[in-house]
């Protein structure tokens, strides 16, 4: 079958490979009908997280249709159409009967290895390096399943991929990290990136009581539609101070809630601490360009909540302890628990709330894939969001 396999630093390439297999009761072959770019998947590309491996097929966004079944999977039937969770979950662990599922005790075979790096492992994740489980990804035309009797949601009849595609991850990503910034009735909530996942925070916030949401980015098409779609207020940080634009918005307190909704390869306007991560960055000696996570707290009203849905590799430089400890802030992070929020926003879907396919700005076929990579990671042709077609 056809997949896309990483090489290398920039090096991402079709391959054909051998069809995937059952090996577990729980297991389910699925026929990959749509498939997206990350952001994630940027870091891989530019080689940020270890322990990929030449070959390894990437991409954590997916679904298809069921086409063969483990013995103990008795909830799916050949044929369903599903959606499947990028964060593998038992259902079963101390973490997963919580709904953290991101954090799922069994799913990662390769838990020693992350350990030692984090303390403690987080779930298996397709397509995202052997720390993480070494699990192959759905940029491909098959794809196995684990744990496929409590992961794989099915998809009501008359709902189209487009809608639900990205309930895999990155609208499950925005909802959690606006969630996680403990918005109350009337809040004023600061976005640091409009890229996807910043979309979709957005919308997220207004769904859950935001008086008002600023969005923070340099790409115009982003910022355009963080405005359109999102009714978000924009500031252009190549073009505004964001610490002084967001004092003067708000009165000079600060947002209530701040987002993070960049992670580990930050750019920013040639501000002293962006312009050394990068060069750090360009030799290796950081694996993270934290700079928006350390703006959110500079900017963030005392008292108030840092959440961070953006994705971090490892050990990044300078954040400022001092000002997150002595303004009280609260910070919430972590990858999503997709599966408890997958019953909830298919029904925002459903009810007509919300369309997710209006990010969606690039429809291609799989053998595209190497080269939608550079357009998005170049942010060229108003590239937001790739869906990709085996």
């Amino acid at each position: 079958m056809r997949a896309l396999c990483w090489h290398g630093h920039g090096d991402v390439r079709i391959d054909n490979v051998p069809e995937p297999v059952l090996i577990d009761p729980r297991d389910a072959i699925i026929k990959v009908t749509s498939t997206a770019i990350c952001g994630s998947d940027l870091h891989l590309l530019d080689g940020y997280m270890p322990t990929m491996e030449a070959g390894d097929i990437l991409g954590h966004e997916f679904m298809g249709e069921v086409v063969e079944l483990g013995s103990a999977v008795k909830n799916l039937s050949i044929g369903d159409r599903v959606v499947i969770p990028f964060t593998i979950a038992c259902g079963e662990c101390f973490f997963c009967e919580r709904g953290m599922t991101s954090l799922c005790d069994i799913s990662n075979p390769n838990k020693e290895m992350a350990a030692k790096v984090m303390g403690h492992s987080p779930s298996g994740l397709f397509g995202y390096s052997h720390m993480l489980g070494g699990f192959s990804g759905g940029q491909a035309e098959y794809v196995r399943v684990p744990f496929a009797d409590f992961g794989a949601f099915k998809i009501p009849a008359g709902i189209s991929d487009e809608q639900v595609l990205f309930l895999t991850d990155i609208f499950p990503t925005g909802y959690m990290g606006a969630e996680n910034a403990n918005i109350e009735p009337g809040s004023t909530v600061a976005v640091w990136g409009c890229g996807p996942v910043g979309q979709f925070t957005i919308k997220s916030a207004w769904m859950l009581g935001a008086g008002r949401v600023i969005a923070i980015d340099r790409v115009p098409e982003r910022l355009e539609m963080a405005q359109r779609e999102g009714r978000a207020e924009t500031i252009n940080f190549m073009e505004e101070d964001v610490y002084e634009r967001l004092q003067e918005m708000t009165g000079g307190r600060g947002p209530d809630s701040v987002i993070d909704a960049v992670g580990c390869e930050a750019h920013g306007a040639g501000a002293v601490d962006a312009v050394v991560d990068k060069a750090k960055a360009a030799v290796m000696l950081t694996t993270d360009r934290a700079h928006v996570l350390r703006q959110a707290i500079h900017c963030c009203r005392k008292g108030g909540t840092v959440s961070v849905p953006g994705v971090y590799i490892g050990f990044p430089d300078k954040v400022p302890m001092g000002s997150f400890v002595n303004k009280g802030l609260t910070m919430k992070t972590g990858q999503t628990h997709v599966h408890r929020y997958l019953r909830p926003l298919m029904d925002r879907i459903e009810n007509g709330e919300i369309d997710p396919s209006f990010v969606i700005t690039h429809r291609l076929n799989l053998n595209d894939a190497p080269e939608a990579y550079k357009t998005f990671r170049a942010k060229e042709d108003g590239c937001i969001k790739v869906v990709l077609k085996p």
